[in-house]
């Protein structure tokens, strides 16, 4: 092992584990990530609890109970999910209360079914707010058009969130510009801004896996050279927006309120074309103020032989401009490209959620006891 995790810690990057379950927190395995590798926050969506509720692992006796209970399924995976975050909120409390609310963050997400939908958004993050009753949760919503007032309004209402599915550079634009408006309102309401909290999920592999498959198609030595260049060059670029907008003097405004800046994320961190380095996006993606949130993979390979050499970022602005304006005259389409990968994450993480509904009404059925 290397001293790579805490290297990137040093250089000013929250540590976050892309994954939950019910046997990892109650195995200590949690617990153990957070003191052995640096991992300050986690981050849930659909995908994982279908995954881990699929699995089984400790679930049984929860189950039982509210199959007995003659619950609906959708109450059901609400209990059981919120009762997973609630545990691991527990569990980073330590962490949350020594970073003064900055990190020790579990995020848990709306109901993706209601991506399109601004009051059902709403609505639904004070609804889990309400259930999970922890200061260090942050409540996922997604940066669909229909998503933006729903931030606004919750960061509003003093609740933390985490904006996720975000993929191009102008929706993240609009994203911050959501954030400092609920900053606002919360300041208008006289909340305590120093409170609120948010991060902004600017999603990397799966630029990398569309725009390559289309470079691919194209064929030629100038497409495949620019290969594995799309996604560092959005985020990094994404990183200067988000430079941008926190040196503005409408951010001043509320910075002199102790209003905190909204940090930028690194979601969707494992590498997927086994061609490239399995720390890709960790190694380059290095700035202060950010956060990179891992699947278990990624961690432990960043662990084992990730490169930190300081700041990746600073300085590539210009050259992220020039990688992506090459792929754009390939004839690459980057609002096309960004517009596929939101709906399809959205998609996704819909169908997520129906097979964890099916696999969780099956589970109640098989649970509930006889009649008599």
């Amino acid at each position: 092992m290397t001293d790579a995790l805490k290297r990137l810690s040093d250089e000013g990057v929250a540590i976050w584990l892309d994954d939950l379950s019910r046997k990892r927190i109650t195995s200590g395995n949690l617990a153990e990530l957070i003191d052995q590798q640096h991992v300050v926050g986690v981050t849930t969506n659909p995908s994982i609890f279908q995954k881990a509720i699929s699995a089984g692992d400790g679930y049984e006796q929860q189950l039982t109970d509210l199959a007995t209970r003659k619950v609906t399924v959708d109450e059901a995976i609400r209990m059981i999910t919120t009762a997973d975050v609630r545990d691991a909120a527990d569990i980073l409390r330590p962490v949350f209360d020594a970073t003064e609310g900055q990190d020790g963050r579990v995020s848990i997400e709306v109901d993706p079914r209601l991506a399109h939908h601004t009051d059902a958004t709403v609505a639904e993050a004070k609804q889990l707010a309400w259930l999970v009753d922890r200061p260090n949760t942050l409540i996922k919503i997604p940066a669909t058009k229909a998503g933006l007032p729903a931030i606004t309004e919750v960061i509003g209402k003093g609740i933390s969130v985490n904006v996720t599915l975000i993929f191009s550079l102008e929706r993240y634009r609009a994203v911050m510009d959501a954030y400092l408006a609920g900053l606002e309102k919360a300041k208008a309401a006289g909340l305590d801004l120093s409170k609120i909290h948010s991060v902004a999920s600017f999603f990397v592999s799966r630029v990398d896996s569309e725009i390559d498959k289309r470079l691919d198609a194209i064929g030629t030595d100038e497409a495949k050279a620019l290969k594995g260049k799309a996604a560092l060059a959005n985020a990094r670029l994404a990183y200067e927006a988000y430079e941008e907008v926190f040196a503005g003097e409408r951010w001043a405004v509320l910075d002199k309120a102790h209003a905190n800046k909204q940090r930028p994320l690194w979601a969707s961190t494992g590498v997927k074309d086994p061609a490239y380095k399995d720390t890709l996006y960790v190694d380059d993606l290095v700035a202060p103020g950010t956060v990179n949130t891992m699947p278990e993979a990624t961690l432990d390979a960043t662990a084992d032989h990730g490169q930190i050499t300081g700041n990746t970022i600073a300085g590539t602005y210009e050259q992220a401009r020039t990688e992506l304006d090459a792929i754009g005259k390939l004839g690459i389409s980057y609002d096309d490209v960004v517009q596929l990968l939101e709906d399809e994450g959205v998609e996704k993480f819909e169908a997520s959620w129906i097979d964890l509904l099916n696999s969780t009404e099956a589970e109640l059925k098989r649970l509930a006891p006889s009649e008599g």
